[in-house]
């Protein structure tokens, strides 16, 4: 018989249960807006609606805008756009109805992976429960819910499954090979940076099946069923994929060491398990207004360092449980190896918590573990912290609920258009409409996904400061109409540079789109 008293863990998994459950049914009436990177991987879709191959991204060539360019698109793996788009075509529902199933779903299946594997590596079923909880209060858990953040949200899907799968194996053989080839190709799928996570798991799968083994030849031969596979796994995905364009590991900029090459990644599990980067708007790398000055950041980063250096030497020396603190030990030896050499390489991966969000999952039920064998002020302080979390995380996506449903703009995707208004997208759809061979110019690569029968170009947004690279903005040659849209706000400076940029059109006409925005017209060849 149910008993409240014996079964609180599986009180705690139902209110989650029930929660995601609204927050889907929620979503799924008002649809998320889009982060930059999804947005690039539904243009590819849009590409390959319009006529162009799978994966490739098909836009007016700068040398000549009458005609197209096609790129394999390897920055971002297919999974941010195919994984909506399979939902979109078996459901027949709009684009935004589709995001908000994926990540209604991933955020299901991702809680449940993660459960799993806290209860496989030995934690009782309160302490994994009660880790949900933490992880439910992170402000990352409800980013999803208001921008559509693509291979984030499928990878937190994977990862708990993929680390479940590394900590169940206890002998080689083909099961285990089957797992390390699917591991790979699956978790690539979803997000590319999986790649990192894919080896810290691996050794830790490979360390596991030799426990108990002496000798440095069984070592080897057991390893040999993890390292064939995963070199199989590598190789295709090289082959494939990552062969056919460029990645963020294809643009390094030369050798450069600062204070936060390698402090970012030692403090990583605490910046991401409590929100930290995202509470002061990043502390390197700025996704709002800065909040703090650099000297202070730098300081930040320091102290960080040292508790979660501190906070993992003491999780291993109390928790006895060796499996995960196997697990925790080397995703961290590995994070700061990968990102250390990338950030010292100046590769394009910024400085942001969500790179590490796996060891801000890895480090919380360690930490509950540790919280719950402290003295009861160290227990109210605790929860005192993550209810204040937890708090600012839920306001964060009521504001965006709120955003999303009555400011942003909606079109025919049913996604969020937060960089435009209504009545400035509605003429843009009717100018669509209208016009068979015409450019559309946008500074957001979102609202380019409502134009159906015309080409875009997406121009990189001005800084005040008016510094931009002409080779990004300039484009040769004329293509029938041009319709450059943008903010109430370029007038003046940025709005002639950016007409400067079509040299082979003359005589644009500037109309009001709304009280905010403003349509350039030019329909005569220079």
């Amino acid at each position: 018989m149910f008993s409240l008293k014996r079964n609180p863990h599986q009180i705690i998994l139902a209110v989650i249960a029930i929660a995601v459950l609204v927050m889907g049914i929620i979503l799924f009436i008002i649809p998320p807006a889009l982060f930059p990177d999804p947005a690039n991987g539904l243009q590819v879709l849009r590409s390959m609606h319009l006529g162009g191959g799978f994966n490739n991204m098909v836009a007016p060539d700068q040398s000549d805008i009458s005609q197209d360019y096609t790129e394999y698109l390897t920055w971002w793996s297919p999974g941010q756009y195919l994984v909506p788009y399979f939902f979109k075509l078996i459901a027949g529902i709009s684009m935004g109805q589709a995001i908000a199933i994926t990540v209604s779903l991933c955020t299901a299946i991702g809680l449940t992976g993660f459960y799993q594997f806290f209860r496989k590596v030995g934690f009782s079923a309160m302490i994994a429960a009660s880790s949900l909880v933490f992880i439910v209060c992170q402000v990352a858990f409800f980013v999803p819910y208001v921008y559509y953040n693509g291979g984030e949200i499928l990878l937190f899907a994977f990862e708990g499954w993929f680390l479940y799968g590394c900590a169940s194996f206890h002998r080689p053989g083909i099961k285990v090979a089957l797992f390390v080839i699917i591991a790979g190709w699956a978790g690539f799928f979803f997000k590319s940076s999986f790649i990192w996570i894919y080896i810290a798991g691996l050794f830790c799968l490979w360390i596991k099946l030799c426990a108990h083994r002496k000798g440095l030849p069984e070592w080897i031969k057991r390893g040999l069923w993890v390292g064939i596979p995963t070199v199989i796994s590598l190789a295709c995905i090289y082959v494939f994929f990552l062969s056919k364009g460029q990645s963020p590991a294809s643009t390094a900029k030369g050798l450069k060491l600062a204070a936060e090459t390698f402090s970012f990644p030692l403090a990583s599990p605490l910046l991401s398990a409590f929100s930290i980067d995202d509470f002061v708007h990043g502390l390197i790398y700025h996704f709002g207004p800065a909040m703090l000055p650099p000297g202070w950041c730098v300081v930040i980063l320091f102290l960080f360092s040292l508790m979660s250096l501190a906070l993992i030497l003491l999780i291993v020396r109390r928790l006895t449980n060796n499996t995960y603190r196997l697990f925790l030990v080397l995703f961290y030896f590995v994070a700061l190896l990968f990102f250390g050499f990338a950030y010292l390489h100046q590769l394009n991966i910024s400085y942001e918590a969500r790179h590490f969000r796996i060891l801000g999952v890895l480090i919380v039920p360690g930490l509950i573990w540790l919280v719950s064998r402290s003295v009861p002020a160290v227990k109210v302080i605790f929860m005192l912290l993550v209810a204040a979390i937890g708090c600012f995380s839920v306001h964060y996506m009521y504001t965006g609920f709120y955003f999303n449903k009555n400011v942003s703009a909606h079109g025919l995707t049913g996604i969020a258009q937060p960089n435009i208004d209504q009545q400035s997208l509605n003429k843009i759809m009717q100018l669509d409409k209208e016009n068979k061979h015409a450019v559309f110019v946008f500074i957001a690569n979102d609202l380019g996904l409502e134009v159906e029968h015309n080409r875009i170009v997406t121009l990189p947004a001005i800084g005040d400061n008016l510094k931009i690279d002409m080779d990004e903005y300039t484009y040769e040659g004329f293509a029938g109409p041009l319709f450059i849209i943008l903010p109430e706000s370029y007038n003046g400076p940025k709005e002639k540079m950016i007409m400067k940029s079509f040299n082979g059109y003359k005589r644009f006409d500037i109309s009001p789109l709304s009280n905010n925005y403003m349509l350039y017209e030019a329909r005569e060849k220079r």
